[in-house]
C-alpha cells in the first residue's frame, strides 16, 4: 500500500500543542493544504483523522474527486493531557523541567494527564495495520497530524525513540510511505 501522509495546515488557535482540541484550519492553512497535492496523484481513497483540521479538508478533497472517504480514530494526534493548548513558551513558565522531559524523551515522559506515547504508538501502528488490510495494493491519502507523521516518519527512517521529537513536519507536509505486510514502513 502506497500511503501518502499530509499534515494538516495552520489552525485558528496558532501554534502549541494541539492533541483533542479541535480546531479548524484558517484559511492559510487550507491554502497550505491545497498546495502540498501532487496535482497527478493517483488515489484510489482518502482516509482521515476524524478532528476537523483534518476531516474538512478531506471531505472537500474526496467529494472534489468521487473518492471514497474513510475517517479512522486511530490517527487523532496524541493527547497532550493538560498541555494540551498551550505553547511551548506557555509551558517553559510553568513546567520548564517537564517539557524538557518530554522534549528528551517522550516515551520515558507523559505529559500530566496526557496519553503515554506508548498507547499513542500502538493505536496508530493498529490503524495502520488494519488501513493495510483493507487496502493493500492500494495508494492511499492519510490526512493527519505531526504527532502521527513524526512517528510514522521515524519508524520508517529507523531511528531510536529517543529521535522521535527530531522530526520535522510542518502545516501541510506531504511525505510518502510504502506499508508492506507486517507492518514495514518504508519513505518514498
Amino acid at each position: 500500500m502506497i500511503v501518502d501522509l499530509l499534515r494538516h495546515g495552520e489552525t485558528e488557535r496558532g501554534g502549541g500543542l494541539r492533541g483533542r482540541i479541535d480546531d479548524a484550519l484558517t484559511e492559510r492553512g487550507w491554502q497550505q493544504m491545497r498546495a502540498a497535492l501532487d496535482p497527478d496523484a493517483r488515489w484510489q481513497r482518502v482516509v482521515s483523522s476524524p478532528l476537523q483540521r483534518c476531516a474538512a479538508f478531506a471531505r472537500e478533497l474526496a467529494a472534489r474527486h468521487a473518492l471514497p472517504l474513510q475517517l479512522e480514530d486511530g490517527l487523532r494526534e496524541l493527547d497532550f493531557g493538560a498541555w494540551d493548548g498551550r505553547s511551548a513558551a506557555e509551558l517553559m513558565q510553568t513546567d520548564a523541567e517537564a517539557l524538557g522531559l518530554f522534549w528528551n524523551d517522550p516515551y520515558a515522559f507523559t505529559p500530566p494527564d496526557g496519553e503515554p506515547l506508548s498507547a499513542f504508538e500502538a493505536r496508530v501502528l493498529e490503524a495502520i495495520e488494519r488501513l493495510h488490510e483493507q487496502f493493500a495494493g492500494e495508494q492511499v491519502l492519510l490526512v493527519t497530524h505531526g504527532g502521527v507523521m513524526r512517528l510514522l516518519l521515524a519508524r520508517a527512517r529507523g531511528l531510536p525513540r529517543s529521535d522521535l521529537m527530531q522530526v520535522e513536519v510542518g502545516h501541510g507536509a506531504l511525505q510518502r510511505l510504502r506499508v508492506s505486510e507486517g507492518l514495514v514502513l518504508v519513505e518514498g
